[in-house]
């Protein structure tokens, strides 16, 4: 079924003021130049903002829930360095992707970032970065399509390791009943680093999210679930997971001890002074990991094609 040319907004003039306020953020937020693409898939037309030398290693870069590719600001300059990034804006969600049809299952999703990963015509394998709910996005990316990837990066990735508890799931049902007083809270609670130590952030967080909630028709996302000990013991691409000390949605220690005793293959470590916040909260030291994990025993380079342009 073909959806509203401005869906997932609910109308046109909510998708143009949307476009326009994250216009404006971008200008003020990314740091370095990029190149603004849509990338046409079978599920819509995917934004994307390709940066780094043409000739690099491909590295793509899935957002969490309720952001946008913008949600790497203060990773890209370092990642781009070296590597061909390729920072996404999800279908079917707040940003500047055009949906041509619902995204309704995680295997629409799976679809979806396959058949963009293709468009790239990457030279070989890419390697995919997600944090939060991008990282359990990559996580199901990896199980089933193992092949195309060089390596992989769970940022706090949402469940995946283990489920969120319930402190979680009644905090996000206040946050739908007070709305913005809700947002203060919950963001409070689980950017506790950030809230300490940067207060401006959280407001201008709470402004996208606001934005968002607004703009965007309500709909169901895809919720992928936690790994199976089989899943994980089946995780075929090199992988790094990081989770912040100060995590919330599980506990990091837990995750980790989890993650050595089913998967010893998948580098599992822990951001000191972070919670899910960290590659605000942390960024120096979780762009050092990042680029040190991708760097070992790296194969040959793996450039972009047509996207790199």
């Amino acid at each position: 079924m073909n959806t509203a040319e401005y869906y997932p907004y609910r109308t046109a003039a909510a998708r143009d003021l949307c476009f326009r306020y994250l216009d404006g953020l971008a200008a003020k937020l990314w740091p370095i130049v990029s190149e603004e693409r849509m990338v046409p898939t079978t599920f819509g037309a995917t934004f994307v903002r390709v940066s780094g030398p043409p000739a690099a290693p491909a590295l793509v870069l899935l957002h969490g829930a309720g952001a946008t590719s913008l949600m790497w600001s203060p990773n890209i300059e370092a990642l781009s360095r070296e590597y061909r990034t390729v920072a996404v804006d999800q279908v079917g969600e707040f940003g500047k992707s055009v949906c041509a049809k619902p995204v309704r299952t995680l295997q629409d999703l799976i679809a979806w970032l396959d058949e963009l990963i293709g468009a790239l015509e990457a030279r070989e394998r890419v390697s995919l970065v997600g944090i939060s709910y991008g990282g359990a996005l990559a996580a199901q990316y990896a199980l089933h399509f193992p092949e195309r990837l060089e390596k992989v990066v769970l940022l706090a990735p949402g469940a995946t390791v283990l489920r969120p508890p319930a402190e979680f799931w009644v905090r996000l049902i206040a946050l739908g009943i007070a709305r913005r007083r809700g947002l203060r809270a919950f963001f409070r609670w689980i950017f506790a680093d950030m809230a300490r130590t940067d207060p401006q952030w959280i407001d201008s967080t709470i402004e996208q999210l606001s934005l968002n909630m607004r703009s965007i028709q309500r709909h169901k996302t895809p919720i992928p679930p936690v790994l199976t000990d089989t899943e994980w013991r089946s995780l075929r691409p090199p992988t790094l997971f990081l989770a912040g000390e100060n995590e919330v949605i599980y506990s990091a220690e837990k995750a980790v001890r989890r993650l050595k005793r089913v998967a010893p293959q998948v580098t599992a470590q822990i951001i000191p002074g972070a919670g899910h916040d960290l590659t605000f909260a942390q960024t120096a030291t979780v762009n050092e990991r990042i680029l040190r994990f991708l760097k070992e025993e790296r194969a040959p380079s793996k450039a972009l094609g047509a996207c790199a342009g």
